[in-house]
């Protein structure tokens, strides 16, 4: 296939239009800032520079060195912690980085099923390197909740060297206490991959895991808003339990698993972080998780299985089993609607994976462009007309009207 730059430049600005009038509902999807973009757009990716601050092995660093020296001390003050690297590509190189820097090949992994809301880096079995590189057990849920004595007995039984515990669909709040009590009886190492809700946990929305695990890793784009990069942090906690961890990471990142940093999205990744410190930030993370909450009770009113009856995040996942249809069925009827969710597991789920008995839909985009309780209103009626009449492809169309006027009223950044 032959194709020229300005049709690049066209499909771009097609996907800029695309997400201009359409409502982004995707949890793990956002909108970052101009001044993140340009940042990632800029010339910074025009330099190599392998190794760390003051300690590269290519010359020409100096201004690099300050970008990354100030990315790190950032991430250091706003979640404090005493450890940053900021070099990972995205969050699952990051995740494989920490389980290369503690682990050997073959050693015992703990984290919650992907059914269940897990992340495929959590020991998901056959498929990944997390589950055919270590021994994996994997805990699952009771009615899509977690039972902490459940996964304590397990702990106590398997004794994993590692639990890295997270998720990317499971919407209730974690028991960070509970999980590194755990992880302490048994001698294990605690990873918490807080991906999801990075930004929640900046805005004080959510409650941050960093007094009881030994390392923390995440995203930088979800609801922290930066750019697709991540970043490992390591607590006083994990320094206390091995005082080389920091350097143990730093090793594993590069020259372990990764070549030069992006330095571009280094810089995002400051800018983002920058951004998250001020009151507005703040306000957003509350109106992203009122904004969720809301929308849940709403399409629970309104006849929707809501998987744990309630959100406590950004998140909701919704099981279609009881109205015997498929997920990816709804998934694309509402996206012919311009509601864009994605077809999601649920637990307990029989169906394969391609064709899973839920949908996953959050609210970090939509609040980023300004939509609060008047509009979660509006759009959970038009999600509930959509799943109950799936194949009336003139709703769709009429609906995909009303969205795209909707979003006419309210800005992408």
């Amino acid at each position: 296939m032959t194709m020229k730059n300005n049709q690049i430049t066209e499909l771009i600005r097609l996907e800029e239009k695309r997400q201009r009038n359409t409502l982004m509902m995707i949890p793990s999807e956002n909108y970052a800032s101009k001044a993140v973009r340009n940042a990632v757009g800029s010339i910074l990716m025009n330099k190599y520079s392998e190794g760390y601050s003051g300690k590269r092995y290519y010359q020409g660093n100096k201004i690099v060195d300050e970008i990354e020296t100030f990315t790190i001390e950032k991430a250091k003050e706003l979640f404090k912690v005493e450890h940053v690297n900021v070099q990972p590509y995205s969050g699952s190189p990051a995740n494989a980085e920490v389980l290369f820097a503690l682990l050997n090949y073959g050693d015992k992994i703990m984290g919650l099923k992907l059914s269940s809301g897990g992340h495929l880096t959590h020991g998901h079995p056959d498929i990944t390197f997390s589950g055919k590189y270590f021994t994996s057990v994997q805990f699952g849920t009771d009615d899509g909740v977690i039972n902490y004595d459940e996964v304590e007995e397990l702990a106590k039984r398997e004794r994993p060297k590692l639990m890295i515990i997270g998720s990317t669909a499971y919407p209730l709040i974690f028991d960070w206490e509970r999980l590194g009590a755990i992880a302490d009886a048994i001698g294990a190492w605690f990873v918490a991959d807080i991906s999801h809700v990075a930004g929640l946990i900046l805005s004080d929305v959510y409650p941050s895991p960093v007094a009881y695990c030994h390392v923390v890793t995440t995203t930088t784009h979800k609801t922290l808003r930066g750019p697709r990069g991540a970043i490992i942090m390591v607590t006083s906690k994990g320094i206390k339990k091995d005082s080389e961890l920091p350097g143990k990471i730093d090793r594993a990142v590069f020259p372990g698993l990764q070549g030069g940093p992006h330095n571009n999205t280094t810089a995002g990744i400051a800018i983002a972080l920058s951004e998250a410190e001020r009151p507005s930030f703040k306000e957003y993370g509350r109106q992203v998780v009122a904004n969720a909450k809301l929308l849940a009770e709403l399409l629970k009113k309104g006849g929707l299985t809501i998987v744990t009856g309630k959100t406590e995040c950004h998140l909701i996942v919704v099981d279609l089993r009881p109205l015997g249809v498929s997920g990816s069925v709804i998934a694309q009827a509402l996206e012919d609607a311009g509601i864009i969710v994605n077809k999601n597991s649920v637990p307990n789920d029989s169906a394969p994976p391609y064709r899973p008995s839920g949908i996953r839909l959050g609210t970090p985009a939509i609040t980023t462009r300004g939509m609060k309780e008047k509009e979660m209103k509006i759009i959970a009626k038009w999600i509930l007309e959509v799943v109950k009449n799936s194949a009336d492809e003139k709703l769709q169309h009429d609906i995909a009207y009303k969205v795209k006027n909707l979003c006419s009223k309210f800005k992408c950044p």
